[in-house]
């Protein structure tokens, strides 16, 4: 006779149940967003905290740091303005599921094409800004788009995997740089190229302080305009043109767009070729802009800090704008936060945090009694 069957027992009574969404309800996505840089902040606070530091005092100065007065403001606005580029890069290739994570990459080789227009020589003494400043950013965009264009071709072609070609060119470009700054473009030994002549400068708003006082030591540059018209260009092409429906259909349902007759080898080279574009505009316009040459490590990183934020922005143009003066505020405060490598620590958090919430993006989530 065989034994009376046991009910099994469970340590909670309740039990999580996941179901698949059909479609995502309006607003998700912020508020999901939302939530994860909350839980991140906590998360981060606890840390800072077992570290021995005071997360209240952390997170006040990084305000403080960046929001505190006009010229911090201005401060954040500059570290934000290639964070907005390579954000903007990175978002629309990832919207057509292209992992493009070598923004860097791009970014440092427009910092060298504008360089370039600087150093060769073509442009005689005294060229004009107008003159000077278009061809700079023409050369950046160019440089950039051809970097990320060499991995759209062999992801379209011979379909190699975009992460690794995109990695890869990051390290060859890095090479590439300190060459020149080694080398051929060295300023007296040193590793950095000769100063920008003030014609190839893009204006800042406190270079017009003689006429507005208030403008001194605001050191805010057209770059972040560009920036802005830029956000509000690329949102107008992914979600108001036929070409951006197609990307985003790819990105959605690349089966479905391929019996629709969109030809998706064509469209992998002509995104990479936009995201790398961007970001070689992020390049050109922090070598113009802030730092007015050439020199090893002027990025700290902005095409990979680039990635969070297209993640936080959920690949939305304009959502860009707000991650990437938040994060730019991050850099700029975090120079003085302790223990050292918190603002990093927050960043990688952030990002494990909002990837990790697109669960409530695709599932319902609820508790039931069991």
């Amino acid at each position: 006779m065989s034994a009376p069957a046991t009910r099994r027992r469970h340590l909670l009574p309740f039990a999580l149940v996941t179901e698949r969404r059909l479609e995502t309800p309006r607003g998700l996505g912020i508020a999901t967003t939302i939530g994860a840089v909350i839980v991140a902040l906590i998360i981060s606070a606890v840390l800072i905290w077992l570290r021995g530091g005071d997360p209240i005092h952390a997170y006040v100065h990084i305000v403080k740091a960046s929001l505190g007065s006009a010229g911090v403001i201005s401060d954040t606005l500059v570290k934000a303005t290639p964070l907005i580029f390579t954000g903007l890069a990175c978002s629309v290739a990832f919207r057509m599921r292209l992992w493009n994570i070598g923004a860097e990459g791009q970014l440092m080789m427009g910092a060298w094409g504008a360089t370039a227009v600087v150093m060769v020589g073509w442009l005689p003494e005294g060229t004009p800004s107008f003159v000077y400043l278009p061809l700079m950013m023409l050369a950046g965009i160019g440089m950039g788009a051809l970097w990320a264009g060499i991995v759209g071709w062999l992801k379209a072609k011979l379909n190699v995997n975009e992460i690794i070609t995109s990695l890869m060119l990051v390290y060859i470009s890095i090479k590439w740089v300190q060459f020149w700054v080694f080398g051929p473009w060295s300023d007296g030994g040193f590793q950095m190229s000769p100063r920008f002549p003030r014609e190839a400068w893009l204006p800042r708003l406190t270079d017009h302080s003689d006429i507005v006082s208030d403008f001194a030591g605001l050191t805010v540059h057209l770059g972040f305009i560009f920036a802005v018209i830029a956000a509000g260009l690329v949102w107008f092409f992914l979600s108001r043109t036929r070409k951006g429906y197609e990307i985003r259909l790819i990105g959605d349902n690349p089966r479905a767009a391929r019996y629709a007759g969109i030809n998706i080898g064509r469209t992998i080279i002509l995104v990479m070729l936009i995201s790398g574009a961007l970001a070689g505009l992020a390049g050109a316009a922090e070598v113009s802009g802030v730092v007015h040459r050439l020199q090893e490590n002027f990025s700290p990183g902005y095409g990979f800090t680039g990635i969070i934020v297209a993640f936080l922005a959920r690949f939305n143009p304009l959502g860009v704008i707000v991650a990437a003066v938040a994060f730019g505020a991050l850099i700029l405060a975090g120079r003085e936060i302790q223990p050292a490598g918190i603002p990093q620590m927050i960043q990688g958090i952030v990002l494990f945090c909002v990837i990790a919430s697109d669960v409530f993006l695709r599932y319902k989530v609820r508790l039931v009694r069991r």
